[in-house]
Parts: C-alpha cells; structure tokens; sequence
C-alpha cells in the first residue's frame, strides 16, 4: 500500500543517511521501525532480587576496601 507522510527535515535526513550507511531503502528502514514498534510486546525483564548479608563487627582487621588489589590480596591469604 502506498502512502505520503510528512517527517521532520532532520529525521529525514538520519533515516537516508542509514538506508545509504547499510545500502538499504529508506521504505526498508521505515518497515524495520514500524515493525518493531507495532510488534508483539515482550515481558518486561524480571530483576534479581538482592539479598544483603550483613555481620556485627565491620571489617575484619587488615582489609581495606579502598585498595582493591590489597583487597583481593587479602581475601586469597585468608582462605
């Protein structure tokens, strides 16, 4: 089906710029974002859910988070 529509010069202009970037049509571009915009809609993606443990006594002696190569050198001796 043929129809006119009327855009903005700038979106115009950034939609011709990439039919010519991946040498495609801009009716092709436009069919890639009415598609994707008119097609099934997708689940919203469930969030992990963080569980903070949390001890009396702070750090233990000798770490110090804000060296995070004394840090992990740290938690290698300990182990």
């Amino acid at each position: 089906m043929k129809t006119t529509l009327e855009l903005p010069d700038d979106l115009f202009v950034a939609a011709k710029k990439r039919a010519a970037e991946e040498r495609t049509t801009l009716r092709a571009i436009i069919e890639r974002g009415l598609r994707s915009q008119l097609g099934p809609k997708r689940a919203p993606l469930k969030r992990a859910v963080l569980r903070w443990v949390t001890v009396d006594g702070g750090l233990p002696p000798g770490m110090d988070v804000a060296d995070r190569a004394a840090m992990h050198d740290w938690l290698r001796r300990e182990r």
